[in-house]
């Protein structure tokens, strides 16, 4: 069966307007808190006992991922601990059996955003400014859009823009 034209450019009308708005919404999981294989406390690390985030996620000075601590690092304290907790345990096990702990991302981009944690880290951005007061959360979410516009609303306003960096498309699509 044959659509009339017209039928057809409804169709492809609507799937035009469909498919836009999902672009538009493409990375935006604000509230986006998956649970974890450890319930691992950002409150009580990085807020309680004031651990910065960079001795964790070291890797943000130097590369585009801040990336997930190796179990050593948290290790390097809990070895020394004398408190149990089932958490604790869990941590222990993986690494006596040397069996990775599968985290959930939080903070996910499309594909086609390339961003670079160690730019901004050397620029002193904040943790923050992207991924919120973690330190007052038990389990992480996400709490900026991370869209495009919010992206381009923090150059403008840190004058990144003025130098010329801001219209360089390529700088975060690649």
């Amino acid at each position: 069966m044959k659509l009339p034209l017209a039928g057809s450019l409804l169709i492809g009308i609507a799937l035009a307007v469909v498919s836009a708005r999902a672009l538009g919404r493409v990375g935006i999981h604000q509230g986006y808190q998956p649970p974890q294989p450890i319930a691992f406390s950002h409150r009580l690390h990085a807020g309680d006992t004031r651990i910065p985030c960079l001795y964790c996620h070291y890797a943000a000075t130097r590369s585009a991922h801040a990336g997930i601590p190796a179990q050593s690092v948290c290790m390097n304290c809990h070895r020394l601990m004398g408190a149990q907790t089932v958490e604790i345990e869990k941590l222990r096990e993986s690494v006596l059996q040397q069996r990775p702990i599968r985290w959930v991302k939080v903070h996910n981009l499309p594909d086609f955003v390339h961003f670079d944690h160690s730019r901004h880290v050397r620029a002193s951005v904040a943790c923050a400014s992207c991924h919120g007061a973690v330190e007052r959360m038990d389990r992480v979410s996400q709490q900026m859009p991370l869209t495009m516009g919010w992206c381009l609303g923090c150059h403008d306003a840190r004058g990144v823009g003025e130098r010329g960096e801001r219209t360089d498309c390529v700088r975060c699509h690649y």
